[in-house]
């Protein structure tokens, strides 16, 4: 089947995007290839077309659970078999996915970076026939990059397995510097490099520096007609900028990490239908979701690198339509910027000690903890030990760096089980123990396959149908996985910690200063090109593609530092044409102030005296009080 028929009969479209095929093409060839398209550039097709045309299974590679998890959805939607494998599962639930993937119908297994780091992963995927390696998010695994994991760095481990498959690269923002980097740590030999333009012809760029910050997001919402994005630092204020909005007689919701799965796809749904007008998110938002009619991005904080702003700024008018990207910044968010950036590098006495906590928090022996994944409330932890939540986060980052620890972002896991006897001994149990009979009656008519592979489960539905409490089913599910009939893993939304080597004592704690140095010069420059950014007075469009190494760039026409040009512009041309026609009417005849203004055909009556003034302090003109002369 063809790369068109096979994008006609899953996604329904008839012609690909830009570079799209150009990209296919090469992967299908059996070539390492490197892709930097736009946000909604179609990033996604690039591997999922090839990887359908070949035999075999694609491993795909990506840093956030949430859009993987939609992936899997969208592509199980369209008839495809995916899978997904991240922080959080247990050893049985992954088990029994890694035997599907390597005997099963699995087209797609999407595994989270720290998956790379399990042996027994590995050892499966050496059984599995690989088409084709995908790694989303590319720009994460180069230490230069805005958004570095150190997770990332193991990738090049699975060409190892399978040195013949080929690698595609997949990214909407790099720096050459980032994309030299790419290459070079996934050991990409002779790569195909795709990159299409970082100009978005019809996205106008806006920054505004003002005090009052509601006024104006007020302001634009009810002059730019449709439906827009707000994004804002932190989920406090969502809430709070969603309810400004409410209040104004403007349709808007918030969304963040934190809310629950169901709610978070309402939101979603009722926003793309356009029955929400305003979303007001934590970056959380906007991964995956394709809504191309967005007219208007606006950002209430100042982002911590060019590369995250572009990426949020170009959710709007994916569908070639004008559309604005407005940054609302003032002094007080420079030095809130600054103050976060001195806050994010701690000393390596403190990133001790945090580990040490850690070590308690879990109640975890030295020597002991490896492999094993903890729920971990990021809240809870820093009040208990009263730290500071930019620093805790700054310090696991290093320990993440530095081997001791992965922490996967805040992901929801809705409750899951496993029948681990088979069908005879179930009945049997039920015949001896008829207080589970309804129980195990209604899950098994509920919820399919639960003999082989773990089903996902709501306690509040079983209670509501069997009549009894949320508290009464979930303790007859623990009784049940005592007596050993079924695994039941409990939902979860927090974040995921593992230790990845044992606990240490604080002396033999190994902390990498040079590397926290390294950071410390690149979010510099990064904020550096922010800040000039949000403040200096030359093209905005200009500014980003010289900033992501297209140099040259012509001034964009649509952005406010354009447009403020040529509205200046447009008034010196109007003056000059109103000095040409009083010069021009004074050299026939003497006027008076009444005639001039009544003859001149061009500008506002305060525009012609205006220039009466002008001509008369240059002494172009004069006047005897009465009429005016040259």
């Amino acid at each position: 089947m063809s790369e068109t028929a096979i994008l006609k009969q899953y996604w329904g479209h008839s012609t690909f995007r830009p570079l799209q095929l150009e990209i296919i093409q090469a992967v299908l060839q059996g070539k390492d290839c490197l892709a930097l398209l736009p946000t909604g550039g179609g990033k996604s097709i690039c591997f999922q077309v090839p990887a359908m045309a070949m035999e075999g299974i694609c491993i795909v590679i990506s840093p956030l659970i949430a859009l993987m998890k939609d992936q899997v959805e969208n592509l199980n939607a369209r008839g495809i078999k995916a899978v997904a494998i991240y922080a959080g599962m247990g050893k049985r639930e992954i088990d029994i996915l890694l035997d599907n993937c390597i005997y099963g119908p699995v087209k797609f297994l999407y595994l989270s970076p720290e998956r790379l780091l399990s042996d027994l992963v590995r050892t499966r995927i050496s059984y599995m026939k690989v088409n084709l390696i995908a790694v989303d998010e590319a720009h994460c695994i180069s230490q230069w990059g805005y958004d570095f994991r150190p997770p990332y760095q193991q990738i090049a481990a699975i060409r190892e397995i399978h040195p013949e498959v080929p690698i595609i690269a997949l990214t909407a923002t790099a720096t050459k510097f980032v994309r030299e980097d790419i290459v070079e740590k996934l050991l990409m030999t002779d790569p195909q490099i795709f990159v299409q333009s970082f100009a978005r012809k019809n996205l106008s760029y806006v920054v505004y520096d003002l005090e009052d910050k509601y006024k104006k997001l007020l302001n634009i919402i009810n002059q730019v007609k449709g439906s827009g994005l707000v994004y804002v630092r932190n989920r406090r204020e969502t809430t709070e900028v969603a309810l400004f909005l409410q209040r104004n007689q403007i349709s808007a919701d918030f969304y963040h990490a934190g809310v629950e799965k169901t709610e978070r796809s309402t939101k979603q749904d009722l926003w793309k239908k356009n029955k929400t007008r305003v979303i007001v998110a934590t970056n959380a938002f906007g991964m995956g979701i394709d809504k191309p009619d967005v007219r208007f991005v606006i950002h209430l904080d100042l982002p911590e690198s060019l590369e995250a702003y572009y990426q949020e700024a170009g959710r709007a008018g994916r569908d070639g339509r004008r559309a604005y990207a407005v940054l609302l910044a003032n002094e007080s968010d420079r030095e809130t910027l600054q103050i976060r950036y001195a806050e994010s590098f701690p000393e390596v006495s403190e990133i001790r000690k945090i580990y040490h906590h850690l070590g308690s928090y879990f109640q975890l022996a030295y020597g002991a903890g490896e492999g094993i994944f903890f729920s971990f409330d990021l809240a809870d932890f820093c009040k208990r030990y009263q730290l500071g939540v930019i620093r805790t986060m700054a310090a696991m980052k290093f320990l993440e760096h530095d081997g001791y620890l992965t922490l996967s972002e805040n992901i929801f896991l809705p409750s899951r089980v496993l029948f681990l006897s088979g069908n005879e001994d179930v009945y049997r149990f039920q015949i001896e123990n008829p207080g589970y009979d309804p129980l195990i009656k209604t899950m098994l008519r509920s919820y399919g396959g639960m003999f082989d592979h773990y089903a996902q489960i709501q306690e509040s539905e079983l209670a509501k149908r069997l009549r009894i409490s949320w508290n009464d089913v979930v303790r007859q599910l623990n009784n049940l996985q005592d007596q050993g009939l079924i695994s039941y893993l409990k939902q979860s939304d927090q974040p995921q910690l593992q230790f990845t080597r044992p606990r240490v004592d604080q002396l033999h704690l190994d902390t990498d200063a040079r590397y926290i140095n390294f950071r410390k010069k690149i979010q510099q420059e990064q904020i550096t090109a922010v800040l000039a950014y949000s403040q200096t007075w030359t093209c905005r469009t200009a500014q980003l593609l010289h900033y992501f190494d297209e140099p040259g760039a012509e001034h964009c026409g649509m952005c406010d530092v354009c447009l403020t040009e040529k509205r200046n512009q447009d008034t010196e041309e109007l003056h000059d044409k109103i000095q040409f026609d009083i010069i021009t009417l004074l050299q026939n005849r003497l006027c008076s102030l009444d005639e001039l203004i009544l003859e001149l055909k061009t500008g506002t009556d305060q525009d012609k005296l205006q220039q009466l003034r002008t001509l008369l302090d240059t002494g172009k003109i004069k006047t005897d009080g009465k009429n005016y002369y040259i």
